[in-house]
């Protein structure tokens, strides 16, 4: 059996992920879709929550299943006797950073990766620039499935909600 991991933060998951999963889907006998647990990083959104979400949107693909990981890929890949990692690429400047994973990562544990070049209508597209938009109350719509997009803007009211309730009037914090 083939198996290839889909690696990312996916906070949250976009169109543009989905593109790269379904697409990974059509060539692997299996794929997972690998959520990176970064304690480091602030997120929206834990990585229960992500899986929850990953999973619901990918339901789908009979052969497209959801895990987390932390620490090395390769090793991740080595537990789950997975022979391939697939990235999605937007741009030039993605390419040269993935590069460099890549050879680390053939060169550690013999595990290969496999770029894949992202659909045109979503090579602008990441988590983070949509996080940005929907926080200042731009459209994202287009750009996230419809549940995504649902629980990113009830947590985004949230955090609104929760950060104007710490000031006063006068926009000063509160005591």
């Amino acid at each position: 059996m083939k198996r290839a991991v889909c690696p990312g933060s996916f906070d949250p998951i976009t169109y543009g992920h989905l593109d790269v999963i379904e697409r990974a889907s059509g060539l692997f006998d299996e794929v997972i879709v690998a959520v990176l647990v970064n304690r480091t990083k602030a997120s929206l959104f834990n990585v229960a929550e992500r899986i929850e979400m990953i999973t619901e949107v990918t339901a789908k693909y009979k052969n497209v299943k959801v895990d987390s990981w932390s620490g090395l890929l390769v090793d991740f890949c080595s537990e789950h006797k997975v022979s391939a990692i697939v990235k999605g690429l937007r741009a030039v400047s993605d390419f040269d950073y993935e590069l460099q994973m890549a050879q680390m990562n053939l060169q550690l544990k013999e595990v290969d990766t496999l770029f894949m070049a992202t659909t045109p209508a979503y090579s602008f597209l990441s988590s983070s620039l949509v996080k940005e938009i929907a926080t200042y109350g731009g459209d994202v719509s287009a750009h996230l499935p419809k549940t995504v997009l649902d629980l990113m803007q009830t947590r985004l009211a949230k955090i609104k909600s929760s950060s104007n309730n710490d000031h006063n009037e006068d926009g000063k914090a509160g005591r």
